[in-house]
């Protein structure tokens, strides 16, 4: 029974599907690098990687009670843990909070900035599953959640967050953009039926395009901070690299197929993985 239940909470937190937290990840590495110019120390490293799992499996908790009644009506969500009824909307805001507390308690072996920005993380991680009812393209406010890892690891390293920082952020929403519009247009047809605000719904027919503008600022905004960080050849082949995936997502997406949007949005961690290593290698070589 208590094997069972474990399984579950593991099911809830997408732990078989490390595809989100690789996401959340690789552009606060990439930030935390900038931010130490190189490497960043074995303890600013094991507090944002971890810190990184738990608050995406936060949020999943958070999500799935949040989207409950939607997620029914949804092909792919419909068997979730929360929606299915096989753990109860206590056991999951439970969970949640005991993994969002595990991560605070990494936070608080840092300073006080970081500390601070960390409760804006927790707002803004709490409000994006009700942004869907609300906003036409909700996924810009998953994109600043999703981006709040890079002014924190700015304050963890230089008590501070400078305007670079922000630019990095802004940068990387329109990844989070570009990504899951891609994972929107899986579940399009389904919420049309239920009145699930996305971009996928909002874009329309420039839907394809807008998401390869989106990578294409994306990529833009990090090659020019890389560039301005005096970061050589290897980092702008990374680049390369992260560009040339883009491309080959739009050839999946294209055609607006349910398997091509969702191995497209799926395989976008790659991508990530791509720009933060040039950064890494760019400094190491520098």
């Amino acid at each position: 029974m208590l094997a069972r239940r474990f399984a579950l909470y593991l099911d809830l937190i997408r732990w078989n599907r490390p595809a989100g937290w690789l996401l959340l990840l690789w552009p606060t590495l990439g930030a935390l690098w900038f931010a130490a110019g190189g490497w960043p120390g074995w303890h600013l490293l094991v507090v944002f990687v971890l810190g990184t799992i738990l608050m995406r499996s936060a949020g999943c908790c958070v999500n799935d009670v949040a989207d409950r009644d939607f997620d029914r009506h949804v092909k792919r969500t419909a068997k979730r843990p929360v929606t299915s009824g096989a753990v109860s909307v206590r056991e999951a805001l439970v969970l949640g909070a005991v993994l969002a507390l595990a991560a605070f308690g990494l936070v608080l072996t840092t300073n006080r900035a970081t500390i601070a920005w960390s409760f804006a993380a927790l707002a803004i991680t709490l409000a994006y599953p009700f942004a869907k009812r609300f906003v036409s393209v909700p996924q810009a406010v998953l994109g600043i959640a999703f981006s709040f890892g890079i002014p924190m690891a700015f304050a963890a390293v230089q008590s501070t967050v400078p305007v670079f920082a922000a630019w990095l952020l802004a940068g990387n929403l329109f990844w989070v953009l570009a990504y899951d519009t891609e994972y929107a247009m899986v579940d399009r047809d389904d919420d049309l039926k239920i009145g699930m605000k996305t971009s996928a719904i909002t874009f329309g027919r420039f839907d394809v395009a807008a998401v390869m503008a989106s990578y294409a600022i994306f990529l833009a905004v990090w090659a020019w901070a890389g560039a301005s960080r005096g970061l050589g050849a290897v980092f702008f082949a990374a680049i390369g690299v992260a560009a040339a995936q883009a491309l080959w997502h739009w050839q999946l997406i294209r055609g607006r197929t349910r398997d091509g949007c969702f191995k497209a949005f799926r395989l976008n961690h790659w991508l990530g993985f791509s720009v933060f290593a040039g950064i890494a290698a760019g400094y190491a070589l520098a």
